[in-house]
C-alpha cells in the first residue's frame, strides 16, 4: 500500500544527480542518517521503518510513465534522463535494528554506495524513517507511562494523510502497543485489529439498553460497549442488568469504554457497579485526548483502568512533531568530508556506535568511533544490505518488536520512569583527531 516512487524526492537531488552523472563522480560515498538534538521532553529516541527503507532500496527504479513525466518537463536533458533506465540501488546498508533506544549525534542508518545512488535516496530515506522513528519513540513514551496495560492506536481519522497513519499504525506496535484500530495495518502488516462502537451508533437507537443488545447479538467478540453517550454511571448500570440475559444466550461482555469526562471517577465509579453486579472480568477501556502525560497520571492515581486508545497525540506526535534529523556525507573516494556550518557541524569519517552496560544489564554509556578504532562495547550498526540485496536475517516486525521490549528493559531506570535523565554519549578520541585535522 505504500508508495515508493523514486518522484517522492526534492528536485535538487535529481539536479544533482545529473551534474555528478556529468562530471563523473561516481566513486564510492558514505552518508550517515543521525538526529542533531532531542526534542523537549524526550531523553532517548527508537528506531523504525528500516523494513520500509529496504522495501524502498530493493525496489527503486523509474517507471516508463516518469521517465516519460520526466522529458515532458523540459527540466533535464535527454542523455540524463536515458541513463537512468537502468538506475538500481547497488550499495550497502548498515543500520540499528528498529526497535532500538538510541539518542543525540549517533548514526542510526549508513548508507555506502555509489555518490549518485547514495545521494538520490536521502529524501525518501529521511522521510521513511524520522517518520515512523518520531511515532515509535512517542509511542515507548506511553508504554513506559502504563506498564502493563493494554495499548490500542486510535489515531488514523488524526493522521497527516493514509500513508502517515498505517506507518503510525506499525511504529506503535513495533514501540510495543497491543494494536491499531486500522482495517489495513492488520492487511498490510499482520498487526492485531481492534474496534468498539462509536456514539453514533448508540445515538441511532431509541435508547441504550437496545443499542448495546442488538451490537451484542451482532458482534459477540471481544464485546466492548461504549458507555459515556449519555450518563456513564447510568450506563454501567445497564451494562450490568444486561450481562446476565446475555449470559445465558453465552456471550460475553470483555469490556466497557470511557471516552470522556473525568476518567480516573469515572472508572472507579463504573468499577464499582461492576464489581457489585459480579461483573469483576469486565474489563475497563478508556480513550479521549489521552497521552503519555495524561497516561502517566491515571497510572499514579492508581485509576481502574485495563487498557487505553490513544489517537492524535500517538499520530501526530502532538509534544515533538518533528525531529532536528540529518542525512551527511562523511567520505568520499576514500577520504573523510566534514560539514563546518554553524550550529551543524558533522563528526567526519564511517563511524560505529559501541553501547556499554552496567551489570545489571541497563545502558551505562555509547561511545560513537571511527569504524577502524577497535572499541570492547556493543555494535549498535549491524549489516542490513550488501550490493543492493538484503541480507537473510534481517528482523521482522515480530522480532522487532521484541527487540523494542529489551531495549526499553535497558534503559536506565529514571528514563523508563519518564524522567529528566541523559545516557552519555561519549565521542572517541580517534573520532575528534580526525574532526581537529580536518579544521586545521
Amino acid at each position: 500500500m505504500l508508495d515508493h516512487s523514486l518522484l517522492l524526492s526534492d528536485q535538487y537531488q535529481l539536479s544533482m544527480l545529473e551534474a555528478y552523472l556529468a562530471e563523473g563522480m561516481t566513486e564510492t560515498a558514505v552518508f550517515e542518517f543521525f538526529v542533531r538534538k532531542l526534542p523537549p521532553r524526550r531523553d532517548f529516541l527508537m528506531a523504525a521503518g528500516l523494513e520500509q527503507l529496504v522495501e524502498f532500496l530493493e525496489g527503486m527504479r523509474y517507471t516508463p510513465d516518469e521517465l516519460a513525466w520526466l522529458r515532458t518537463s523540459g527540466t533535464y536533458s535527454s542523455r540524463f534522463i536515458d541513463s537512468l533506465t537502468d538506475l538500481r540501488f547497488t550499495g550497502d546498508v548498515d543500520a540499528m535494528p528498529e526497535g532500538t533506544a538510541f539518542f543525540p549525534n549517533e548514526p542510526v542508518v549508513r548508507v555506502t554506495a555509489p555518490l549518485p545512488e547514495a545521494q538520490l535516496i536521502e529524501s525518501r530515506l529521511i522521510n521513511l524513517i524520522h517518520f515512523q522513528t518520531l511515532i515509535a519513540s512517542t509511542a515507548a513514551r506511553m508504554v513506559l507511562a502504563a506498564p502493563g496495560k493494554q495499548l490500542v492506536d486510535f489515531g488514523f481519522r488524526r493522521a497527516h494523510g493514509a500513508e502517515a497513519g498505517l506507518l503510525a499504525a506499525r511504529a506503535s506496535y513495533l514501540a510495543g502497543f497491543a494494536g491499531t484500530a486500522t482495517v489495513a495495518a492488520h492487511r498490510e502488516f499482520g498487526i492485531p485489529v481492534f474496534g468498539t462502537m462509536a456514539h453514533s451508533f448508540i445515538q441511532a437507537h431509541d435508547d441504550e439498553a437496545t443499542a448495546f443488545e442488538r451490537f451484542a447479538r451482532l458482534r459477540p467478540a471481544a464485546l466492548t460497549l461504549l458507555i459515556d453517550t449519555y450518563d456513564t454511571e447510568r450506563a454501567a448500570c445497564i451494562v450490568a442488568r444486561l450481562a446476565p440475559r446475555l449470559a445465558s444466550e453465552h456471550i460475553v461482555i470483555a469490556a466497557v469504554r470511557l471516552d470522556s469526562g473525568d476518567l480516573a471517577a469515572h472508572a472507579r465509579a463504573v468499577r464499582h457497579i461492576l464489581d457489585e453486579a459480579g461483573l469483576q472480568k469486565v474489563r475497563i477501556f478508556a480513550s479521549g485526548g489521552l497521552d503519555d502525560r495524561a497516561l502517566l497520571q491515571l497510572r499514579r492515581s492508581a485509576a481502574p483502568i485495563d487498557g487505553f486508545g490513544v489517537g492524535t497525540s500517538l499520530t501526530t506526535s502532538s509534544d515533538a512533531p518533528a525531529l532536528d534529523c540529518a542525512y551527511k556525507l562523511q567520505e568520499y573516494a576514500g577520504r573523510p568530508r566534514r560539514k563546518l556550518s554553524e550550529g551543524k557541524a558533522t563528526w567526519p569519517g564511517r563511524k560505529q556506535v559501541y553501547r556499554f552496560h552496567r551489570p545489571d544489564g541497563t545502558i551505562a554509556e555509547d561511545v560513537i568511533a571511527l569504524v577502524s578504532e577497535p572499541c570492547a562495547g556493543e555494535p549498535l550498526l549491524r549489516p542490513v544490505m550488501r550490493a543492493g540485496r538484503r541480507l537473510p536475517d534481517l528482523p521482522d516486525l515480530s522480532r522487532a518488536r521484541s527487540h523494542a521490549a529489551q531495549s526499553l528493559k535497558r534503559l536506565p531506570p529514571p528514563l523508563r520512569q519518564l524522567e529528566v535523565a541523559d545516557v552519555p554519549v561519549r565521542i572517541s578520541q580517534g573520532l575528534r583527531d580526525l574532526a581537529a585535522s580536518m579544521t586545521t
